[in-house]
């Protein structure tokens, strides 16, 4: 198995690679169990109208610029990819929602 090194341990780009892939693929495991909440919350909402929820979604998004200025990564680009992501959370929820 190959070694995954820390980021300031790394020597060369191979090794890079390998981080950022291995990284990604974390990051998709914990996007399926984010999209499985998604679910839950299809399941429990007793009615559509309840999906989109304007209030939530500007609180997730802030929540995440926070987590990411704590961080010490650029919360702009955080917040532009939490909106999609939550974007993309609420579309598929609508899917759930309507398939139950």
């Amino acid at each position: 198995m190959t070694q995954i090194p820390d980021p300031q341990d790394c020597t060369n780009m191979a090794e890079v690679r390998i981080g950022v892939d291995e990284v990604d693929r974390q990051l998709v495991a914990l996007l399926a169990r984010r999209f499985g909440y998604m679910d839950a919350a299809a399941r429990i909402k007793p009615e559509r109208g309840a999906v989109r929820d304007e209030d939530r979604k500007a609180q997730v998004i802030a929540n995440a610029r926070a987590y990411a200025r704590e961080a010490g990564i650029p919360d702009d680009v955080i917040g532009d990819i939490w909106e999609t992501l939550v974007e993309g959370s609420i579309a598929y929820e609508f899917v759930a929602f309507d398939a139950r």
